[in-house]
């Protein structure tokens, strides 16, 4: 008895953590479509572990950017080999006009007006939009249920990738305190940042101003940083991979921005909101976000 050749889908993302976990909403589409495909992701080293945990991966290549655009040629290698019967490219090169496929979608990159999940899901043809979304195993959810306790987790992001979209360690602390009453009374805060001394250093702040927080600066995957977020009645933070994971994952996701663009990147999930600094837009100011009007966002989540 002839045994049926399986489906072979071929995803190429971002190398950003944000951008990759914006492509998971199109990516599970595809797998629910398709639920006995084997699925290839290619993706930046950073963005690795938002994929870790994905159902029916067969292979997870990771590249780096490198001079002269070599990276391409060192991921065509890899992947010419194969006859692909779906080719997806998020980042929108013509790699897919080179490789063995049967379907190919070379979806636009670049800034353009609209939401960059619904604008993956345009070049798609998904409609309605899929929202992105995370996935974890069993062993990270018990992670994660080891570190929080139960009771209201208030889930803190005070870092980014640059300087620019952080909003002031003081600000956080104030906004976490006049949350923690009422229904959130006796909250504890637990602090999410990636790894690294700068991301440290951000963090440092307001750890120490909030005794009992949580500290999970550094020391999770991002499998165990998902599982981690479903714990947490509520997650605010500057605009970063952070943010994106929690909307992913369920979260009420509360995004602060001032020098990036709400319009493109705000946090996609069923329960988010935004706070916006006054001025030009994707060019404001952090410093000008009060933490009133960060406030009154994160009420409406509540």
């Amino acid at each position: 008895m002839l045994q049926r050749r399986l489906m072979r889908i071929l995803f190429i993302t971002s190398s950003r953590i944000g951008d990759a976990v914006i492509s998971c909403g199109i990516l599970e589409r595809l797998r629910q479509i398709h639920p006995d495909a084997r699925i290839t992701v290619a993706c930046g080293t950073v963005a690795e572990g938002v994929f870790t945990r994905l159902p029916g991966l067969e292979r997870l290549i990771v590249f780096e950017k490198e001079r002269f655009d070599a990276h391409w040629l060192r991921l065509w290698t890899k992947l010419i080999p194969h006859v692909w019967d779906i080719v997806v490219d998020v980042r929108g090169s013509a790699m897919a006009l080179f490789l063995l496929a049967k379907k190919r979608h070379m979806l636009r990159g670049g800034r353009r007006p609209g939401r960059r999940y619904e604008q993956l899901a345009t070049g798609m043809g998904f409609t309605p939009p899929p929202l992105p979304v995370t996935w974890v195993a069993p062993a990270d959810e018990a992670k994660a249920a080891a570190l929080l306790p139960e009771g209201p987790i208030i889930a803190l992001g005070p870092t980014a990738n640059w300087s620019g979209k952080v909003w002031p360690a003081e600000n956080f602390i104030a906004l976490f305190k006049a949350l923690a009453v009422g229904p959130l009374a006796n909250a504890r805060a637990a602090i999410f940042a990636g790894p690294g001394p700068a991301e440290r250093a951000m963090a440092a702040p307001v750890l120490a101003a909030l005794p009992g927080a949580i500290d999970l600066v550094g020391n999770l995957t991002l499998a165990e940083v998902a599982a981690s977020m479903r714990r947490c009645r509520l997650f605010i933070g500057n605009d970063s991979g952070l943010m994106h994971i929690a909307a992913a994952s369920g979260t009420p996701t509360l995004g602060l921005f001032g020098r990036s663009r709400a319009d493109e990147y705000a946090p996609a999930g069923l329960h988010t909101a935004i706070a916006i600094a006054p001025g030009p837009t994707g060019n404001a100011p952090m410093q000008g976000l009060t933490i009133e009007a960060a406030l009154a966002a994160a009420q409406t989540l509540l």
